[in-house]
């Protein structure tokens, strides 16, 4: 082995210790700066409105849409990603866009209405609507994982 490259070792007995750091006492010029984080963590967060993502309402109209099952396979509609979307207005209307899984499904007839009825019957709903759309187009993309698990496509 050459001699640039040669690792030196080097035995000490006892390291000098590094002096402490001192800080002077600065009490009559020193103010404490405002804490900012404990005025946001003080604030109590604002409650969602009945018929927004989150709200009570809103919630109970996905529950109900996750009792209905489509009768050929067993996933409730919801998870199976035949709900588009969910419009609640301020005075208790609710609007669901959904699909089925192709136009020719048999359940095209009684399925909308038993959406319909079910999501009518929750309470704080005065009137629901259902609106049949085919575009997009549903896809196996659209299920949720559990439904996919649920299928054996997980």
């Amino acid at each position: 082995m050459n001699e640039e490259r040669k690792i030196a070792v080097e035995e000490v007995d006892a390291v000098e210790t590094p002096p402490k750091a001192r800080v002077e006492e600065v009490h009559e010029t020193f103010e404490r700066k405002r804490d900012y984080l404990a005025g946001f963590l003080s604030q109590k967060p604002e409650p969602h409105p009945a018929g927004e993502p989150g709200g009570d309402l809103y919630e109970s109209v996905i529950t109900a849409l996750k009792e209905i099952y489509d009768p050929e396979i067993p996933v409730n509609i919801y998870d199976l990603g035949l709900i588009y979307g969910v419009d609640i207005t301020a005075d208790g209307h609710a609007s669901v866009q959904m699909t089925l899984t192709t136009p020719h499904c048999p359940v095209a007839e009684s399925m909308p209405g038993e959406v319909e009825l079910r999501v009518g019957s929750v309470p704080g709903i005065g009137h629901a609507e259902v609106n049949l759309v085919w575009d997009p187009p549903w896809d196996p993309q659209k299920m949720t994982d559990d439904a996919k698990l649920e299928l054996g496509m997980l």
